[in-house]
């Protein structure tokens, strides 16, 4: 089932986002049940502030996850004000979809949708082994799946460690088909000071990886220490 009144508002899409014919073309969001429920909040607020539209897909463990990581009971039939909490943002106007995981007949798990293509973020070592297998066991996994078939891209933003031989194996297979394998592995090079730095960090690699212009994290400049340099400075500044 479809879960939507975000296009009700008459807000115009904006043209870097449709096709030539008009039509909405979203990056596909699936949030299984690993560990890492802000690294897709990050995800989906940078696609959202850079005025690409989202269908979001949470799988029924990513549910026992965000219940368990932030106290949210993910409800279907109140998703846009659940959607608020997670995101820490107004969404009364987002352009944002919801698909029940359970739904085979949704959008994406069809090739002729016009999604611009797909991030599983977290995405657990069994949603990482059924889109390996094309197992389709749920609208992530199937989404997944048609995203490669299609030939667009697909980011899987592992979130374990450390991993089995079956798991390595699974995510080659993934390289292979096409996906980019990026685990939720953030750097320390850009000096974070905070714990939402280092999630922005991957958070902005992934957007990075699809073609998403972001600000989300200081870039190396090649010069050592400038960022924690920077940050160091810039928290000085806040105490004064």
């Amino acid at each position: 089932m479809r879960h939507s009144d975000a296009m009700s508002n008459g807000a115009p899409t904006p043209d870097h986002v449709t096709t030539t014919h008009g039509h909405r073309r979203p990056w596909v969001v699936g949030i299984s049940g690993a560990s890492g429920t802000p690294y897709a909040a990050a995800v989906i607020n940078g696609l959202l502030d850079a005025g690409h539209p989202v269908d979001l897909v949470v799988s029924k463990s990513a549910r026992l996850t965000i219940l368990d990581e932030l106290g949210l009971a993910w409800r279907d039939a109140f998703w846009r004000e659940d959607l608020a909490v997670l995101l820490n943002r107004d969404t009364s106007d987002v352009d944002v979809v919801t698909w029940s995981a359970s739904d085979f007949a949704a959008g994406p798990s069809s090739g002729s949708y016009p999604a611009r293509g797909m991030v599983v973020i977290p995405a657990s070592t069994a949603s990482v082994a059924g889109m390996a297998l094309g197992l389709s066991k749920d609208l992530l996994q199937r989404a997944a799946d048609v995203t490669m078939k299609e030939r667009r891209p697909l980011v899987v933003c592992v979130r374990e460690t450390p991993f089995t031989r079956s798991t390595l194996e699974h995510l080659l297979a993934l390289d292979a088909a096409g996906a980019v394998v990026l685990p939720c592995n953030p750097a320390f090079y850009h000096g974070p000071t905070k714990m939402q730095q280092l999630v922005d960090f991957v958070a902005g690699k992934v957007l990075d990886v699809i073609g998403v212009e972001n600000d989300l994290f200081q870039r190396w400049a090649g010069e050592l220490g400038a960022a924690r340099a920077s940050n160091e400075k810039a928290d000085d500044g806040a105490k004064t």
